[in-house]
């Protein structure tokens, strides 16, 4: 099982490249991400420098878990 945690520190270019269903939950939920010319912000912290309320967080970390879990072996 992959978890959001193994990519957390990880930039979020480098996390959209890998796997772009995440830079789709971000755009759907108004976080800009993927039209970001840096990418150097880690996800951890690309949902909170956007001061969403908690509630909204966890619903797009468990929206990327549910990204992650569902790649099975890869």
């Amino acid at each position: 099982m992959r978890t959001i945690n193994k990519l957390y520190d990880n930039a979020i270019k480098d996390v959209i490249e890998k796997y772009p269903k995440i830079g789709e939950v971000l755009d759907k939920h108004g976080i800009g991400c993927t039209k970001c010319k840096v990418g150097i912000c880690k996800l951890k912290d690309v949902v909170k420098i956007h001061y969403l309320p908690k509630e909204k967080e966890q619903i797009i970390f468990n929206e990327i878990n549910n990204i992650l879990n569902n790649l099975g072996g890869r």
